[in-house]
């Protein structure tokens, strides 16, 4: 057999050579789904000689599509031309440009309105309307817009039963007119003007369906009526489709997905054959049989019997804080015990259910200083200087966008006030053209009639004039070129050196605006239009740094797909997790279970799961209810007692005043914790390979012995103690203290510190950076 087949195991191998014609992979978590896709990809060009161009594969995330291409040029020793490979909303952006000339109400230059430009165009649909967008908050008229989208209902086809339904109705009309006015599409758009373009134009449709003649989807139980829309219509003459998906990891309902849309698969394609992954090359076997037992609880799935190389494994550790101050001080407690036992920050992760959870977690970080990153914080397109200098581009691009020009005319500050704009707004309607246009209008047509006085002449002008020459030049210089231009002729650098908070501020927005030119650089070559759907594309998955030694905070949402060799689930209550909205739901909260799931089989060496007795509501403090899917976890696979054992310990701690930040520290965590059993290497169990009895552990591990991976994350082991009893040190968060004890530890030196105010702190010297003062 090939080369590349020998690295798959017996189900992989079975679902990449199987004939062509509908296909389901049901992949259980971390059972090497991207590499059976990438390989099927490899097998069809290969071995049945299928011509890449009649080959379309799509992700829900740039990083996936990018990953499985990677892999795709080191098997194939080159890049298959031809290949359509991309996440669905981009694929589509790419089919309507095709299409530009048989869109309606389109150009070829349509641009892609992100969430914050689509909640402009309801603001302004709104405001046209007469209507209060306090009592209909832009953000839930967006939802019911995007809902109703997702389903392929147009404004002319919206059913309305009530009055917020009947205002819905009339503000998807007004907020469609405002897109169509600016020659722009929002992310749902992408998918049903494709659609819509298919039913219109069956001769459109059969060009596709003779081209795409193989289509893999991954992540197929997150599509929504829309894209299984998409898929079925390219699928009806010929059924070559590879799915891949897992209902069990069906978590994004809030977004329009539909898990059922694999039992809709059955149905249309009555035919297709079914093959399961369940071997893990993530997690070890308690980890998995703690998962297959609290999924086993949700109704109408297809059970995995997941299993793993990897046999054992610690015992998943739950336990009951007081509050959530005191449970973000056990996490870290325990953090810091990992560091000292050899893992480093990176390898650590802390999910929860909401992002209001992240404000305790993040404080107890900052305070023992541990290095860690927000995951799904301001993401870097989001941000504000980002979005103004990419709101240049778009005018430049396109002149109809009068959104992001109602961003940039008066940014930075050049006196055209919101009168003066209004003015604008109305004299570019008596001319019949958008607001950029007419500014270009003013420049080259020197008798041109308008309304403005000399201050408001001439600041239109001056901006009309700048607008002029990065048009002109659009189509000769590069991304980075234009955007270099831009950046020197508005002065943009001084605006935010005078805008900004303080020198920190500045200096961490503008080498944000600097990290924009660096990507506009590595994009050379690609056109303005294709660069400014790239940055609009992106997740926010995409937008994460690669591999910082850092520990990631991050809700269980953002996590699907990551894995990590400690996980941290944080707060395991009925109202947070299951979420409230969910306790009367029978599928809300069966998707909640599906959370818990994802969350569990993220979990490579050890999981770590908390609760609190009480937690700080609305309404202020509630005592909490453990969450009813801690009930589920199997008895012998877990430590920490039952739920009402944790309880009333807690009870009897609360009420004899043991409790205290001192008393929150690591220790508390567990009293008997044995050092970790590593992750064997990932992705590199063979067909053949046997089951191993005991865990290797990986060099970065040992004492004294470090890769090239790992080397620069990993301290080496301190010689000598440098810290010694009775010795005055500084801390940066804490202040001074005085050493009780110093230790080697592992690869690290633990030092144990008393602070006046703090208490005793147990730290690892590598990370806490001590001041001696004497």
């Amino acid at each position: 057999m090939q080369d590349y087949l020998n690295e798959l195991n017996e189900q992989q191998r079975t679902a990449v050579t199987t004939e062509p014609g509908p296909l389901l992979v049901l992949a259980g978590p971390g059972s090497g789904k991207t590499r059976v896709l990438t390989h099927r990809i490899v097998y069809l060009i290969r071995e049945l000689r299928v011509p890449p161009w009649h080959i379309l594969a799509v992700t829900f995330t740039n990083k996936a599509a990018k990953e499985m291409a990677h892999r795709i040029e080191n098997v194939l020793e080159g890049q298959p031309r031809g290949l359509m490979m991309g996440t669905f909303h981009a694929t589509c952006a790419r089919l309507l440009r095709m299409e530009a000339d048989n869109l309606e109400g389109y150009g070829r230059d349509f641009v892609i309105f992100d969430t914050e430009d689509q909640l402009e165009a309801i603001k302004q649909a709104l405001k046209d309307l007469n209507l209060d967008d306090k009592k209909f908050p832009p953000y839930k008229m967006r939802s019911g817009i995007g809902n109703a989208k997702n389903e392929l209902i147009t404004p002319e086809q919206y059913i309305a039963s009530n009055y917020i339904a009947e205002v819905t109705k009339r503000l998807y009309a007004r907020y469609q007119q405002i897109l169509v006015a600016n020659n722009g599409m929002d992310f749902d758009d992408l998918l049903m003007n494709v659609v819509t373009l298919f039913d219109r134009r069956p001769d459109i449709l059969q060009k596709y369906q003779e081209r795409f003649q193989h289509i893999l989807v991954d992540e197929f139980q997150d599509t929504n009526t829309a894209q299984y829309g998409l898929l079925k219509r390219l699928t009806a003459v010929t059924p070559n489709i590879f799915a891949v998906g897992d209902a069990d990891q069906s978590i994004y309902m809030w977004r329009g997905a539909d898990y059922r849309n694999l039992n809709r698969f059955r149905e249309d394609y009555p035919d297709a054959r079914q093959i399961l992954l369940e071997q893990n090359y993530r997690s070890t076997q308690v980890i998995l049989d703690v998962a297959m037992e609290i999924i086993r609880h949700n109704r109408n799935r297809v059970h995995k019997q997941l299993f793993t190389e990897r046999e054992g494994g610690e015992k998943v550790s739950v336990r009951e804080a007081y509050d959530e101050n005191e449970e973000a001080e056990r996490i870290t407690g325990a953090v810091q015990d990992l560091l000292l036992r050899g893992y480093s920050p990176g390898d650590m992760a802390v999910m929860y259910r909401t992002n209001a959870q992240s404000r305790a977690l993040e404080e107890a970080f900052v305070r023992t200083g541990i290095p860690y990153r927000l995951v799904g914080a301001t993401q870097f397109y989001r941000r504000r200087e980002i979005k103004d200098v990419i709101a240049y581009l778009r005018v430049v691009h396109n002149s109809a966008d009068a959104i992001s020009l109602n961003r940039v005319i008066n940014t930075p500050t050049r006196g055209i006030g919101s009168k003066t704009q209004e003015q604008l707004t109305a004299w570019a309607g008596q001319l019949a053209v958008q607001p950029a246009d007419a500014l270009i209008r003013l420049v080259i047509d020197p008798d041109v009639q308008h309304p403005f006085n000399g201050r408001a002449y001439n600041a239109l002008h001056l901006f009309g004039q700048m607008l002029h020459a990065w048009r002109t030049v659009r189509d000769e210089a590069t991304v980075g070129e234009l955007l270099d231009l831009i950046l020197e002729q508005t002065g943009f650098r001084d605006y935010i050196e005078t805008s900004a908070k303080d020198d920190d501020d500045a200096h961490d927005r503008w080498a944000n605006v600097m990290e924009l030119r660096n990507v506009a650089a590595a994009a050379d070559g690609v056109s303005l239009s294709d660069f400014l759907e790239q940055v609009t594309l992106v997740s926010e998955v995409d937008d994460l740094e690669e591999e910082p030694n850092r520990a990631s905070l991050l809700t269980l949402h953002a996590a699907k797909g990551l894995e990590f060799p400690i996980v941290f689930l944080a707060g395991l209550e009925d109202g947070i997790l299951p979420h409230s909205r969910s306790l009367d739901d029978v599928e809300s909260l069966a998707e909640e279970r599906r959370l818990f799931y994802v969350g569990i089989t993220r979990a490579m060496d050890r999981l770590y799961i908390s609760h609190a007795f009480r937690r700080l509501g609305y309404g202020g403090w509630d005592v909490a209810v453990p969450s009813r899917f801690l009930q589920d976890l199997p008895a012998d696979l877990v430590e920490g007692g039952s739920a009402q054992q944790r309880r009333q310990q807690t009870k009897t701690k609360a009420s004899s005043w043991e409790w205290s930040s001192s008393s929150a520290g690591s220790s508390s965590w567990s009293t008997s914790r044995p050092s970790p059993t590593p992750a064997t290497p990932r992705r590199t169990t063979t067909a053949a390979a046997k089951p191993e009895k005991a865990l290797p552990t990986p060099n970065y591990l040992r004492t004294g012995i470090a890769d090239d991976d790992h080397e620069a994350d990993t301290p080496a082991p301190p010689k000598t103690a440098r810290y010694k009893t009775g010795q005055k040190v500084r801390h940066a968060k804490f202040g001074a203290g005085t050493v009780i004890e110093s230790k080697t530890t592992g690869n690290d030196e633990e030092v144990s510190v008393a602070f006046p105010e703090y208490g005793i702190k147990r730290l690892a010297a590598s990370f806490a950076n001590l001041e001696i003062l004497d």
